[in-house]
């Protein structure tokens, strides 16, 4: 399994303003889209599309509630993605500068 590869999907959710801030919107707890969407200026459809990549990716989960839909984050998706983010910015033991020293390469 390449971590690398199976998080790279999640950094690119992360890669647009709108979806930083729908993801800290929700760190405040489970919202509906009709209140997400009270904080931008932004058309339904644009907000169903950032909620899609969202939920795609398993950053954040919904649930329905009978007509609305309600979004949260994942919490324990994202407590992973912290401690990969923790682990790729730490030196470890295990460490891919290691390998690169360890052949010489790149004069690192």
């Amino acid at each position: 399994m390449d971590l690398h590869a199976d998080y790279a999907p999640l950094f690119k959710a992360l890669g647009d303003a709108t979806r930083l801030k729908i993801i800290e919107m929700l760190s405040c707890g489970e919202l509906c889209a009709c209140d997400i969407l009270e904080c931008f200026e932004i058309t339904q459809p644009t907000l169903s599309y950032h909620m899609k990549i969202l939920t795609d990716c398993g950053l954040v989960k919904n649930r329905k509630e009978g007509s609305w839909i309600r979004y949260s984050n994942n919490t324990d998706l994202i407590e992973h993605i912290k401690n990969f983010w923790d682990n790729i910015t730490t030196e470890q033991e295990r460490c891919i500068c290691k390998c690169a020293k360890k052949d010489n390469r790149c004069d690192l």
